[in-house]
């Protein structure tokens, strides 16, 4: 522990200074001492997130009607690492590119609908894995960034569950992104 001399002595101010400091300091880091913020809000400083940006060597148009098209949607799915461990007997991909439409996908393990469609450019979901509790959703948006001859996906996934963040986030790279950049090399 440093006793107020050694503070003193370092030029510090006294330890009651720098501890005030420091925990001023902290509230607007983001540390975990109080915050300024009123304590019952119901604003929520902890919510995960899931920002992921792979890089397809497609046309925006092909990565679009991989992920809206259910014929080639469901090649991408079953090239995926969740379907390889699956039953060979699982159903098959059920999404389109029409705003408001249900989607069921990865034998029904993933559901929801299509909230916005922009061909081309944009898909909104409203995203849920059948082991959540029912009638939790979250937000998917996949932004279809154009790099030349390449597509960016700008991926960001909030709302879903505590605790689940580093499953999705692994899952959006094992079931959706390597497969769909094998699907898409396939399709040259």
């Amino acid at each position: 522990m440093i006793t107020d001399e050694q503070v003193k002595d370092r030029g510090w101010g006294t330890r009651r200074q720098v501890i005030l400091g420091v925990a001023a300091l902290s509230g607007l880091a983001g540390c975990p001492f109080k915050s300024w913020a009123a304590e019952n809000s119901g604003l929520s400083r902890t919510a995960e997130a899931i920002r992921q940006e792979p890089v397809f060597q497609a046309s925006r148009k092909r990565v679009y009607e991989a992920l809206t098209d259910a014929r080639q949607f469901d090649q991408v799915m079953r090239l995926s690492a969740a379907m390889r461990s699956m039953a060979t007997g699982t159903k098959r991909a059920e999404i389109s590119g029409d705003a408001g439409s249900a989607f069921s996908i990865f034998g029904g393990y993933v559901s929801g609908r299509q909230i916005e469609v922009v061909p081309n450019e944009r898909i909104v979901q409203a995203w849920r894995s059948q082991s959540w509790k029912p009638g939790d959703y979250s937000i998917v948006r996949f932004e279809l960034i154009e790099q030349g001859a390449a597509t960016k996906i700008a991926l960001d996934h909030r709302g879903f569950p505590d605790g689940t963040g580093d499953h999705l986030a692994a899952g959006w790279k094992e079931n959706y992104w390597e497969p769909l950049g094998k699907y898409l090399e396939m399709q040259k």
